[in-house]
């Protein structure tokens, strides 16, 4: 009989696991819910128009605006369409290449955007940080750093081995 080559994780690897997905579950759920309640706006759609707000112009080709969303090129292209019909983004053809598309925001989408911001930066303040110290607001980013550093896009469930992956995030951009 072969030997197993499976690495579980140990009782405090396992507790920590298990903290790491309440805490996060919990955050992602309270932003979400501030978001839609105050703004109406999904949390995936809200960091659309801030990664639009922080571009050169306000606009980015698809395929930038994708990658910086961690989000699929068709999810991400259906919530641009969402974004459309709200007036806040407006797709255009690429000036450097035919075959791609920019999303820009619109001056209404950052109207929006400036509304929203607030209440997002109050909640993210009040569920995260004011619940830790400076250290470990340090740790947090280095931690999250490593793991983000240690993805392998394209790996695992959810992956169409080509490095598009479905995500949980997501699912919020299906709005």
């Amino acid at each position: 009989m072969a030997e197993s080559t499976t690495r579980w994780l140990t009782s405090e690897e396992e507790r920590a696991w298990r903290l790491f997905l309440t805490a996060t579950h919990i955050l992602f759920s309270t932003v979400e819910g501030q978001l839609q309640r105050d703004s109406a706006i999904p949390h995936g759609y809200y960091e659309i128009l801030v990664r639009l707000s922080e571009a050169d112009g306000r606009s980015l080709r698809m395929s930038q605006l994708a990658e910086a969303s961690t989000s699929s090129k068709s999810r991400l292209s259906h919530a641009v369409a969402r974004l459309e019909e709200r007036g806040w983004v407006e797709r255009l053809d690429c000036p450097t290449d035919r075959r791609g598309q920019v999303a820009k925001l619109t001056d209404a989408g950052f109207a929006a955007l400036e509304a929203a911001a607030p209440g997002h930066a109050e909640q993210v303040r009040r569920s995260l940080f004011d619940r830790l110290g400076t250290e470990q607001v340090t740790q947090l980013a280095a931690i999250s750093e490593a793991i983000a550093a240690g993805a392998q896009p394209g790996q695992g469930e959810g992956c169409d081995g080509a490095g598009s992956c479905a995500s949980a995030y997501d699912s919020e951009l299906d709005g």
